[in-house]
Order: C-alpha cells, then structure tokens, then sequence
C-alpha cells in the first residue's frame, strides 16, 4: 500500500517557510502580517458558520432569527442600512439590483428595510439567540444619477478626475473612478488648496460608530479594492479596533495574493480566488483544482469561503459545492436567495452541524484525482467528495486515527474501520459526499 499521505506542509519546495506558517503563526498571535485582525485559532471541533439573510424588511428577518439559530448558524450579514437611493419598486426581480449599495445620507439608518428602531431589534433580537450581526458597510462611494448633491458632501469630497472604470488593470482607475456609476469619495487626497479629505474620513467614522451603536458585531467592507489600502490599514481597521467590530471585506479578485494584501491590512476576506475554482470544478470539473485553492489554502483564519451571493451565482453542483465549503478551513457564509430554500434544506442543515460540531484542526489532503477528493480535518474529519456522476468512488487513504471505528454524518455510508497504521477505505457515492468522524 503506498503512503500518499501528502501531509500539509510547513516549508516550501526551496526550503523557506511557507506562507501558510507565516500566517499561521501570525494568527496565532491574534494578528495578521500587517500586525491587527481577529483570528481563530482553535483546533478542536466545531467552527463557526454565517447566514447571508439578505432581500427582507428588519422585522421579517427578525422574526425568522429564531429559525436561522435552530439550523445552527452562528451569525448573519444584512445589507448596508443607511438611508439610499434605490426602492423594492425599482428592482426587477429578487436581486435586480439588490438594495442598501447607493447611499445617500450615512446620518440616517431609516432605509426601505425599516427605520433605525427596527434595526436595533433585529441585532437585540438577533444576540437574544446567541447569533453575531454583521452590517454590510458602503465607504468606497456614493449613489449614482444625482450629481454631487448629498447632504453631507459636495464635489469637493469626491475623485472626479478619472470618471468611470474603463481599464481594471489600472489601479489608479480602480481606486479612483466611479465604479458603475457611483460616485467615489476621496477618503485620502485633498482638492485643490482645501483639506477636505479629514471630513470625508470624520463621516465614515461616524457611519461606522454608529453601526456599532446599534450593538451590531463586525463590518463587511464593500468595494474594499477601490480604496487605498492606507485608508484600510491606517483608518478603517483601527477604528473598528477602537469600536470592538469585527470585519471581513469584500476584495472581488481571483488572485490570492492581491486579496492577502487587504487581509494584511487587518481584515478578514470573503474568499473570492476559492469561489471561482468552486464554480469551475463543481460544474463537473476537475477535483484535483479544489487542493489548496483560495485563501483558504494560505490563510484559513482569516478566509470567508462561499459558494454562492447577491453578486455571484452558485455552480450547477449546488450541494457538492456546498459540501466542501462547510468542512474546509474558514469560516463560511451560506447565502439566503430565498431563505426558505435554505433554511429548510435538510442536506445544508446536515452540513452545517458538521462543521459547527465536527470540523476543526489543520488541513490534510489525503487523495486527489479528476472525479475523487478526499481530506482530513486533523484527527477530527475525514471528507469524501465524488464528482463522478455515475459511480461510487473507492480509495484507501492514510489518516491519524489508529484502530478507530469512524461513522458517516452524511448519513449516505457505512462506518469504516482505521486499521492499526492509520489506513482506511473511504467509498464517496456518486456526486455525492461523505462526513466520516469518531463516533
């Protein structure tokens, strides 16, 4: 039997100390590279899941939070509360466009989704069931089709050399121009002889403060590459520091080393780079791309992983994708289209209680080939994942158990025996999956 442990490892094919041990110890300091950002650390079992409950009034979402806790969710993210352009009467469809994105006054939390008292109860009605409320943040611009005229700025707040975003290759269009349309503040550069961008930067603060005022737990940053990452490192982050807020930041890229560059500013960051290998392999693609894929392959702790959003669409192998993203490192966020599709679908309800009660410790990649993935979650989950369409798929694999009974939480398989050298035969039905754990 040949021993295709393919261990994680702590050091590169030049010897170096890899990046992943880099973070990881920097993790384990409760900081990122740049010095700041909450992480976890823990090992043991159980992690974290979020509810993206988006496309509802206040008091719709709050009464459904008890229903949100018994899935077994940890938290939600709502969308951007502040007064904005935009109504339910003007979308076509579900999330067409989706509302909160267009701000117009950050003062006033009175919004189509229900006045600021509604809110309030939500994030008290919300922590009464012991789940976190993360509040979608819109600092990057202001709405679309109506000029300069805002109640708190004026031209002078506001990049208005660059106009719209022709080449995203350009940093300095990305940055500086108005993204769709939106108008982009200028949090860092001044107009002129007037030293305006103190202002801009004293109004995101008190947008921010207020948002935790209402007793909400962290941040999602929106649009956070078409800021400076100074303004991240050098405001935004410290302030959610002062604030005690959590944040994760929206980097909409595929390359992992330009979303670790924001994450190195103190934040965590829904992983973008695993979401487009998730949407190409889980439309019968290759399994073998799924190792070490994303963020998540460098930087578990501070990783958001998803398969699905307001933005993005979910690939044709809706639950096979979601089966990997709820057992791997990271703290995933499941998103709501229509909540009761969600949170009556038993086979997610069954993913989320595996990885809110099995899943912890270091990733293992234990066997990969075009239709079979397999990994451990060390010494705590063993994950089968089987893009054939047709067959069952079989492959004896090496773990850390010794001489250990291990029974499926998937409910589609039989127990399996480690035998005294670790090994064990996993059998994965056909695009389907497997949850193998100590009894």
């Amino acid at each position: 039997m040949q021993d295709d442990t393919n261990h994680t490892s702590d050091t590169s094919t030049d010897g170096s100390i890899s990046r992943r041990t880099l973070v990881r110890g920097a993790a384990m300091a409760g900081l990122t590279l740049a010095g700041a950002g909450a992480a976890s650390t823990a090992t043991a079992a159980g992690e974290q899941v979020f509810f993206q409950y988006f496309h509802e009034t206040w008091p719709t979402i709050t009464d459904d939070l008890s229903r949100v806790a018994d899935r077994g969710y940890d938290g939600v993210w709502i969308q951007a509360p502040q007064e904005s352009e935009l109504a339910w009467s003007d979308q076509d469809g579900r999330n067409d466009p989706p509302l909160g994105y267009q701000p117009v006054d950050f003062r006033s939390f009175d919004s189509e989704f229900g006045t600021e008292a509604d809110l309030q109860r939500l994030v008290d009605t919300a922590h009464d069931n012991d789940l976190e409320v993360y509040v979608d943040c819109v600092m990057n611009h202001m709405a679309a089709n109506r000029g300069y005229d805002f109640p708190q700025f004026e031209e002078k707040h506001f990049h208005t050399h660059v106009g719209s975003i022709d080449d995203w290759d350009d940093e300095h269009q990305v940055e500086h121009g108005d993204l769709l349309g939106l108008k982009d503040l200028a949090q860092l550069e001044s107009h002129g002889h007037q030293d305006t961008a103190p202002y801009v930067r004293e109004q995101l603060y008190e947008y921010m403060k207020k948002i935790a005022n209402v007793g909400a737990d962290g941040y999602r940053y929106d649009a956070v590459k078409h800021v400076e990452t100074e303004f991240w490192d050098q405001y935004a982050n410290p302030w959610a520091d002062e604030l005690d807020m959590n944040r994760i930041g929206e980097v909409f890229d595929g390359d992992v080393d330009y979303v670790q560059n924001y994450v190195d500013t103190g934040m965590n960051a829904l992983d973008y780079p695993l979401y487009f290998v998730l949407d190409d392999v889980f439309d019968y693609g290759d399994m073998g791309h799924l190792e070490g894929a994303g963020v998540t392959g460098q930087d578990p702790w501070h990783a958001w992983p998803f398969v699905q959003n307001h933005d993005e669409g979910a690939p044709p192998q809706y639950h096979l994708a979601h089966a990997h993203a709820l057992t791997l490192e990271g703290t995933p966020m499941v998103y709501n289209r229509y909540p009761d599709e969600i949170l009556e679908d038993d086979a997610i309800t069954n993913m989320v209680w595996v990885k809110t009660n099995l899943a912890g410790g270091a990733t293992h990649w234990r066997h990969t080939d075009s239709d079979l993935a397999i990994y451990e979650r060390k010494n705590n989950l063993l994950v089968g994942l089987n893009n054939n369409t047709d067959e069952w798929r079989s492959k004896w694999v090496y773990t850390t158990w010794r001489n250990e009974t291990l029974k499926d939480y998937s409910g589609t398989a039989d127990d399996v025996q480690v035998d005294g050298n670790g090994w064990v035969e996993l059998s994965v039905p056909p695009e389907g999956w497997v949850f193998y754990a100590p009894y």
